[in-house]
């Protein structure tokens, strides 16, 4: 079968039965690649930075990588099951209309984490080819963007190497750590013992970057056969993330202990050089490599999500130049935010992972609540784009249950920018994904008792009746 285009003509919301093709392990490559890159090392490095010990660092990010793994895996396998990108399946729980505020929390995601993803490159082609930051982002940039116009399965192919790559480089890496003097208890660069706050904040920190996944893991499981199964769909997206995002962690908490001075792309190169000689030019090499294709992936969503939200407003006719427009404009967003930041990456990284917690954490209790519990999985793909239609343009369910999720949290927030009461009084813990999660969840099922869901799963088969003839 010939290489599917990401850019292309014919509308690419939904995914035809006779055009689906893949198989199911392809998840374990795609989402392991996907983690195992740059920007998962900084979320390594939050605790080690507010002074947490090595080892209570990496139980916080073992146990957040695999609470917001659960979550984005379980998105995953709605791919196969509606052959739809997942933001384009909120307009069930929240309306046409309504689903512009999850979609706007995507762009926030789509964009700042490609800001951070530039200034990492920047900093990481200084250190292997001493160019300038600058130009460095400059030249990941167009990188990124001509992987976005190449092709899904080029992109699948590219990430299963990739993957072949960064086991062996992380294997390398594993087995020559412990012998080196850094990460002996007299290394004075080595912090020490239990602090709650740095605790919480590394747990959570690799929970939201684990869970930002989610909203895009189906674009990349909606072209499998629709006979794959929830359970194999699960395994295999959560065993490639999970593995790939805790390793990579791992090694960012590692480095950043031992050369606490450097930035992430220094600190990897110090430490891999010191294994082997040469060596951490390969493993930040294939870092890079990683965090191009990952990169790719998020403009291309931002792309979609920008055409998403005009055609809310008026019927678009998708074109390629529509398409490569805004992704263009994606990277222009992304770099110009990249160039203006200041260095204070890692503190300004973890604001943006514990704001995206607090934005992702209400809308993934309603979306797999209404997936799994309320429609269990009946939905029909004609009503979801028609505006007018049977989910309505604004779904007051879905939006009262976000609000009250995220209102909740306000008292629990703690970040850089904003420290709620309730964290205050913990001495700056933050617990709020644990409040926001079954609030939301708990009041979206309250406000769905009284939906006829006979009837709304009749009129949704036979709006589809003749669906695939005609897609």
């Amino acid at each position: 079968m010939a290489a599917r285009k990401l850019l292309e003509t014919r509308s690419i919301d939904y995914i035809p039965l006779r055009e689906r093709h893949g198989k199911v392990w392809h998840l374990w490559p795609i989402w392991f690649t996907g983690d195992a890159q740059l920007a998962t090392l900084a979320s390594g490095v939050i605790g080690i930075a507010g002074g947490l010990g090595l080892a209570w660092s990496a139980v916080a990010i073992i146990l957040g990588s695999a609470l917001g793994t659960f979550f984005m895996a379980f998105h995953s396998t709605q791919g196969p099951q509606l052959g739809l990108p997942q933001m384009i399946q909120s307009r069930p729980q929240f309306g046409a209309m309504g689903a512009l505020l999850v979609w706007f929390v995507a762009l926030v995601t789509y964009i700042g984490f490609n800001a951070f993803n530039q200034l990492l490159a920047g900093q990481s082609l200084a250190e292997l080819a001493g160019l300038p930051p600058t130009l460095g982002i400059v030249l990941f940039t167009l990188c990124a963007v001509i992987i976005a116009c190449i092709g899904y399965d080029w992109i699948h192919y590219a990430q299963r190497t990739l993957a072949c790559l960064m086991l062996a480089a992380l294997a390398i890496f594993t087995i020559g750590a412990p012998f080196l003097p850094h990460l002996g208890p007299a290394g004075p660069a080595v912090p020490a013992g239990f602090k709650a706050t740095p605790f919480l904040a590394q747990f959570f920190a690799a929970a939201s970057y684990q869970l930002s996944w989610s909203i895009y893991v189906s674009d990349y499981s909606r072209y499998l056969p629709r006979d794959v199964g929830v359970r194999a769909a699960f395994w295999w997206t959560f065993l490639g993330a999970m593995i790939g995002g805790t390793w990579m962690m791992l090694v960012g908490m590692i480095t950043a202990a031992a050369f606490p001075h450097l930035d992430v792309a220094g600190a990897v190169l110090a430490y891999g050089n010191a294994i082997l000689p040469h060596f951490g030019v390969v493993l930040l090499a294939f870092s890079l490599g990683g965090l191009v294709t990952i990169t790719s992936l998020n403009l291309y969503g931002a792309s979609l999500t920008f055409l998403s939200v005009a055609d809310s407003f008026h019927p678009l006719r998708l074109t390629v130049a529509k398409r490569l427009g805004t992704i263009v404009l994606s990277a222009a967003i992304a770099s110009g935010l990249a160039l203006l930041s200041s260095g204070d990456f890692v503190n300004r990284f973890g604001d943006l992972l514990a704001v995206l917690l607090y934005l992702f954490t209400p809308w993934t209790a309603i979306n797999l609540v209404d997936f799994y519990v309320v429609r269990k999985g009946h939905y029909s793909v004609r009503e979801i784009f028609n505006r007018n239609g049977m989910y309505g343009r604004w779904n007051w369910r879905g939006l009262s249950a976000y609000a009250a999720g995220f209102v909740c949290m306000i008292p629990f927030f703690s970040t850089g920018i904003y420290t709620g009461p309730v964290a205050r009084a913990l001495g700056g813990a933050d617990i709020a994904m644990v409040i926001g999660l079954p609030v939301a969840a708990l009041v979206y099922l309250a406000v769905c008792r009284n939906l006829d869901l006979a009837a709304d799963r009749k009129r949704a088969e036979e709006a589809d009746i003749g669906l695939e003839e005609s897609a």
